[in-house]
């Protein structure tokens, strides 16, 4: 008891219990604010270990010394009956009963406010993760990728016939709903490497394997393709096809047929089989669409001459139409081929002209749901035909990718998440799949995994350092952003505007200023959306509405766009707002108007 009392009277025991109060508010903050500044758990242990460590040191020392008036002094130099030691004691009460406040105040603020937060988010990011799980789980082995096949033909230009039958290949496996095909982009982005098959199965996730070669030589085609067992790297399968060019359909569909019996699929439906068109058009037609993903502008062209060509062959042939919509498209947008109306005028009438052919063509009809966004506005006539796209065919990767984007663009995050992570089930290797889904995740606030997201698209080959720079000015790390901004190439709308808000947020009001005056000046006319979206992050709500009101007379689909962007958010609580989302058909009530539902395949089917 002796000992008590001399712990009670050297106010260890005081010193000690203010000290694990402190502590214990100190890790809380730690534990809140570190991951926000993408500081690991390894550096919250750190401290805890640091506090851990000094407890024994700081009771040492209150037993040895004593904080005085006249400073630190030895507790044998100070008198213990003196106002001032008594006072100590005092003081110390108080700090403990603050700090016991405090930390009594922050629990509440952490269980009440933070908590609810927090469990949302992880429910959501669960939710997610649970129902990609479930995807993968509801075909049980039943997926498979298509190789690139290997070209054998003396002529290494006639490579496009190869990679047109492997795609085709898995064009045709895809309508299988109880298999999980992986899409054209992660499949041949093996091509040309030297990847062994269980690395390959495991990247893309799936259980078997089809690859193959193609030689062509005149009329004569020779076709070898191998299933294989990626679990066990065992063949499963294999056999050649020796025909002449009019047996090239034939052959797909026994294939395909033997991939079912082999992978023992029970089909909720028929079979399905390969559209047989003349073969000098299906030729033309491959060679044209390897043509048309080139990116260059003579090949561009030349793919319009092609598809001409395939037309001219097999007028009602719908995938040369909708081919061809795209390249009129491109000509117009990305290539100084013709002009952009006429780009888009040709390729909306190539449009309608499939759509006339066949009015459940899932291309077509997402081509037509984009002419209704951005020429008329109709977002409900949009949504309707996103559904029928959907619901005609729910593995071609347009179609889904365009889906995600349309419900970013109605503020349904949730569905563009769901639409995200089943694109990216399908095509595990998509860049602009993880783009697209870490766009969502930012619209719906969750910034960590947008982050995320963003990292492996541009991990996968997007450059993507400005978008993810976008995501941290939103989170209050403006010194990082406008490093990147900095870097970018150029000077275009994209990156003075950014640079803009990052300044401002900095408080570098003359170089906020000069980029500013840049921005307006240069591209003001054009871009006049992004002005107004510098002006709402800087506070400047009247130039705000204007320039607003200038971008909805020339951008109007602009506006559509962006209007959801957070660097809007100082605008909500003006009674404008409210205006000029009425104006674009984009108050909360017109888009809660609109029905949107889509059903994807998951076994039977998984409403979204």
């Amino acid at each position: 008891m002796a000992f008590i009392e001399e712990l009670k009277r050297r106010n260890v025991l005081r010193i000690g219990l203010a000290y694990l109060a402190v502590s214990w508010l100190l890790i809380q903050v730690v534990e809140t604010l570190f991951p926000i500044y993408e500081l690991s758990d390894a550096a919250i242990k750190v401290v805890v270990t640091i506090l851990a460590v000094g407890f024994v040191p700081v009771l040492v020392f209150a037993w040895a010394f004593e904080l005085t008036p006249e400073g630190i002094k030895k507790d044998s130099e100070v008198d213990r009956d003196a106002p001032a030691a008594l006072g100590a004691g005092k003081t110390l009460d108080r700090v403990i009963m603050i700090v016991l406040a405090l930390a009594l105040g922050f629990f509440a603020f952490d269980k009440f406010v933070l908590d609810p937060a927090r469990d949302a988010e992880i429910i959501e990011s669960v939710t997610q993760r649970v129902r990609t799980e479930a995807l993968y789980e509801s075909y049980g082995d039943k997926s498979i990728v298509v190789l690139p096949f290997v070209n054998m033909s003396p002529d290494p230009d006639q490579e496009y016939f190869a990679d047109g039958i492997s795609e085709e290949l898995l064009n045709l496996l895809s309508r299988i709903q109880e298999l999980r095909v992986i899409s054209r982009t992660s499949a041949f982005s093996f091509k040309g490497k030297d990847v062994d098959i269980p690395t390959i199965a495991e990247k893309l996730k799936v259980d078997h394997v089809l690859e193959g070669s193609v030689r062509k030589s005149g009329n004569r085609i020779r076709i070898t393709t191998q299933l294989i067992d990626a679990r066990t790297d065992t063949h499963l399968w294999s056999a050649t096809y020796d025909r002449t060019l009019d047996d090239v359909f034939v052959v797909q569909d026994e294939i395909a047929a033997e991939i079912v019996a082999q992978l023992r699929i029970t089909l909720l439906g028929k079979s399905p089989e390969t559209r047989k068109i003349d073969p000098e058009a299906y030729v033309l037609y491959l060679q044209a669409r390897h043509l048309a993903w080139s990116g260059d502008s003579d090949d561009m062209i030349q793919a319009e001459t092609l598809l001409k060509q395939v037309l001219a062959l097999e007028p009602d042939y719908v995938p040369a139409m909708n081919e061809l919509s795209v390249v009129y498209y491109r000509q117009g947008s990305s290539f100084d081929i013709r002009s952009r109306e006429e780009g888009k005028r040709l390729s909306q009438e190539m449009n309608r002209r499939a759509l006339g052919v066949d009015p459940d063509d899932a291309v077509a009809t997402t081509f037509l749901a984009w002419e209704l966004m951005e020429d008329r506005l109709d977002l409900a006539g949009a949504a309707r035909l996103f559904e029928e796209a959907i619901a005609s065919d729910p593995t071609d990767e347009d179609v889904i990718r365009s889906a995600g984007s349309f419900a970013r663009m109605i503020s349904r995050p949730d569905q563009a998440i769901a639409l995200g992570e089943y694109a990216i089930a399908r095509n595990p290797l998509c860049a602009v799949c993880f783009h697209q889904l870490s766009t969502a995740y930012r619209q719906s606030g969750r910034f960590e995994e947008a982050e995320a997201n963003g990292k492996i698209a541009r991990a996968l080959g997007m450059r993507l350092d400005y978008s993810i720079a976008k995501t941290k000015l939103q989170q209050g790390r403006a010194e990082e952003a406008l490093l990147v901004f900095e870097q970018m190439d150029g000077r275009n709308h994209q990156k003075l505007h950014a640079m803009a808000m990052a300044l401002y947020s900095l408080g570098r009001q003359a170089e906020f200023e000069a980029t500013f005056a840049e921005l307006r000046e240069r591209w003001g006319d054009e871009k006049p959306s992004f002005v107004a979206m510098v002006y709402a992050w800087a506070g400047d709500t009247d130039a705000a509405f204007a320039w607003l009101d200038r971008a909805i007379e020339k951008e109007a689909f602009a506006v559509i766009r962006v209007y959801a962007s957070p660097f809007f958010r100082n605008l909500h609580a003006d009674p404008r707002w409210d205006a000029i989302l009425e104006k674009i058909g984009r108050s909360p009530e017109q888009l809660a108007a609109i029905e949107f539902n889509v059903m994807l395949p998951l076994s039977s089917a998984d409403s979204n």
